[in-house]
């Protein structure tokens, strides 16, 4: 019998305070079905079903196009069938290859920022966290790998010498299925189903829903609203991952004239004082705030009292979207550069503006000329001007924080500064990590104390800096106050 369940949490809020406050190890589950953590797509258009150009494109169409909200009994028995169709006489490792390449261009848009939290959460809980679904391994272990999930059940496609069939590989993980499925995968695992966590939000998944002993609804189907009321389940509201509309567009555009606007107001403003710096924190300032305004993007600062003391210093930001380069110069208010790769200098217009604001261009392909390229910015903070970096050297594919590089450390030992940790959150969701539209909305940002890397053991590198990515997860997952 399942255990009681004190409390029912209706918000993000409380389950994640049950999940903490709730049982832990690794012999408690928590699994997610796919759609709880992707936003659904739109089927493909009658035109482009009927003006496919190629096998590849309509293999495309099919694995992108089933992974949608709340699938009947018809639409799965669909795609099954077309996915027989058009999937057969295809390589394995090219359709992992078309997986990955939907993820890395649209399926990561459609991330839900509250499953990330909620997989994390209960991965710190030390919970076996599984990714459930009824659709195939092309769409659902990309998205896997990248939210840390390692367990995925999923319905297995036939092969012949790596070549897809045109059969299923078993029964499919729909409904009793995919129940039976992860039965299976929790008595092979050691795992207590009575006490583990199932989130679905179709009326399909309902005997995987009753099997667990904490059974979350997100985002449900009518039928599966009705029975989790009746059940008196705790239901979840996730907001929808929407494409741009016609006003973000136009805002954004309103964005970039505000940003050179201000740019040339700035330099303008200060010029006469014949000073490099100063004329570049007045780019900055202007430039972003003028952007800031016309996009409605709303800042709201944590611990702003550490970006201002103590100075010189090295400011470490996880990288998630493009508008990175807008919302540091306005939340650390001058005095600072940064270290960019070197394909921006190609950006027409964030190119121009990084140069003359200082910042230092890397190739990250050639390890040697990086590093000769970041011996002048040690100078640059012995001279009194602070340096802002994205230790993971690229943007992010989801909510979560990559491996760190340590280049950005050893410039601080060496220049004798104190690292500053500023952990970003929303960004990636104003702004699409392979996108320049922004949208309109509020981007929190918290800047941690001061970590003196001065007195850091050589020996001991490796451990003390997963000690400060740990610090953004942990921000992340707990977030603190906004200062007003």
């Amino acid at each position: 019998m399942a255990e009681q369940r004190p409390a029912v949490p209706t918000d993000l809020a409380a389950a994640i305070a049950a999940i903490r406050s709730g049982p832990q190890g690794p012999e408690v589950a928590a699994v997610f079905d796919f759609a709880t953590v992707v936003d659904g797509f739109e089927p493909p258009s009658l035109w482009r079903r009927t003006f496919r150009r190629d096998k590849r494109a309509t293999a495309a169409d099919t694995l992108l196009g089933s992974i949608r909200n709340g699938l009947t009994d018809g639409e799965y028995g669909r795609f099954v069938q077309q996915a027989m169709r058009t999937l057969a006489d295809q390589p394995e490792a090219e359709l992992d290859e078309l997986g990955t390449r939907l993820f890395r261009q649209q399926i990561y848009g459609h991330l839900y920022p509250e499953a990330w939290q909620l997989i994390r959460t209960h991965a710190t809980a030390g919970h076996t966290v599984v990714l459930a679904t009824a659709l195939t391994r092309f769409q659902v272990e990309p998205a896997a790998a990248e939210l840390g999930i390692e367990h995925v059940l999923y319905t297995r496609m036939a092969t012949t010498d790596g070549v897809l069939t045109g059969f299923t590989d078993g029964k499919t993980l729909w409904r009793n299925g995919k129940a039976d499925a992860v039965r299976e995968f929790a008595a092979a695992h050691g795992l207590d189903i009575t006490r583990s966590y199932a989130y679905a939000d179709s009326i399909a998944d309902l005997p995987l829903l009753s099997l667990a002993g904490h059974p979350v609804v997100v985002n449900p189907d009518h039928q599966l609203g009705t029975a989790a009321a009746e059940q008196n389940w705790p239901i979840l509201t996730f907001r929808p991952r929407r494409p741009p509309r016609p006003a973000d567009y136009l805002r954004t555009i309103a964005g970039f004239a505000g940003l050179l606007a201000g740019a040339l107001f700035g330099v303008l403003s200060k010029s006469y004082t014949r000073q490099r710096r100063k004329m570049a924190d007045a780019l900055m300032a202007y430039g972003t705030g003028a952007t800031l305004g016309a996009t409605g993007i709303r800042l709201r600062v944590s611990g702003a009292e550490n970006a201002r003391a103590p100075r010189p210093a090295v400011f470490l930001f996880n990288h998630q979207s493009q508008f990175d380069v807008i919302i540091l110069p306005k939340v650390l208010e001058g005095g600072v550069t940064g270290i960019g790769k070197k394909e921006l200098t190609k950006n027409p217009l964030f190119g121009p503006l990084m140069r003359f604001v200082g910042v230092t261009f890397i190739d990250r392909a050639n390890t040697t000329q990086a590093k000769a390229a970041l011996a002048p910015v040690v100078q640059t903070l012995r001279d009194g001007l602070s340096i802002a970096v994205a230790p993971e050297g690229t943007r992010s594919y989801t909510p979560g924080i990559g491996p760190f590089k340590k280049g950005a450390f050893h410039i601080a030992i060496q220049a004798g500064v104190p690292v500053i940790p500023v952990v970003i959150r929303n960004a990636g969701e104003i702004n699409w990590r392979n996108s320049m539209i922004a949208r309109k909305g509020t981007v929190d940002v918290a800047i941690l104390p001061p970590i003196d890397v001065t007195t850091w053991n050589p020996n001991d590198m490796d451990a003390n800096v997963e000690a400060v990515r740990q610090l953004y997860t942990d921000t992340l997952l707990n977030w603190p106050p906004p200062d007003h």
